[in-house]
């Protein structure tokens, strides 16, 4: 075990009030792609820049080109846990791990057993109507042949945080408080870019800031812990042996 990793373990030993941050570099090693590495889906040429078609006004304007793009690129039914899902689930068994924030929508840290997790961007398990509210799963988006409907008419719409749309707040307040009393704050697969919930990091009083990603980021002179090594590997050595 590196130098690192027995510095991370020792944090987790000691700690009583663990918060991890993560984003789409949690997900990378269940085979979904990131955004923004080298081979991630900004990277790849489209009708449209991805950023659009991920938005408000796109999916209002040109809902069946948005389900085309969502049901192939953002939605990965088949994906399972891998190491850091599993790890983390662990911690929170333990009772040293108090919350997850996520950026994902993948569902993949309730699947491992994780059970307070803050997801920041909405889920792409749940679905609903625009017209009447009827929530769906994600079956009936998969089932539908191009934009699916509701049975009163209505588009049904991803329960997720589209650009140009605002974070929940309560799930904004919810994760400012856990990261405010965190006494070891974990990082993991974010390149800190995407705000307001990068900004989320600031409200860290602690010193044991950890940061788990392959590249540098903005917060990489605040942290005490910089592990370059993917985040499946990390924890699952430092947490599950293995």
């Amino acid at each position: 075990m590196n130098n690192e990793y027995t510095s991370l373990k020792e944090y987790i030993d000691n700690a009583n009030n663990i918060v991890f941050f993560g984003g789409a570099g949690v997900s990378t090693e269940s085979g979904i792609p990131d955004f923004r590495s080298t081979d991630g889906l900004y990277s790849m040429k489209f009708k449209y820049p991805p950023e659009t078609m991920v938005s408000h006004s796109f999916f209002i304007t040109h809902p069946q080109e948005f389900y085309e793009f969502y049901k192939e690129k953002l939605i990965y039914p088949d994906a399972l846990p891998n190491k850091a899902h599993i790890a983390l689930a662990e911690l929170e068994k333990q009772g040293k791990l108090r919350a997850i924030i996520t950026q994902n929508v993948d569902n993949l840290h309730q699947m491992a057993g994780s059970i307070n997790v803050l997801e920041l961007h909405g889920s792409g398990m749940r679905y609903y109507c625009m017209e009447c509210g009827e929530n769906y799963g994600l079956d009936a988006i998969m089932e539908a042949q191009d934009i699916p409907y509701c049975t009163c008419g209505g588009i049904i719409r991803p329960d997720v945080v589209l650009y140009e749309e605002s974070l929940d707040q309560s799930i904004l307040e919810k994760s400012v408080s856990a990261i405010a009393e965190a006494d070891v704050l974990i990082v993991g697969g974010t390149s800190l870019n995407v705000y307001p919930a990068a900004g989320l990091l600031r409200y860290y009083n602690g010193d044991k800031l950890v940061l788990i990603n392959k590249t540098e980021t903005s917060y990489d002179n605040h942290a005490s812990i910089i592990i370059r090594n993917p985040i499946g590997e990390a924890l699952g050595t430092i947490v599950l042996g293995e």
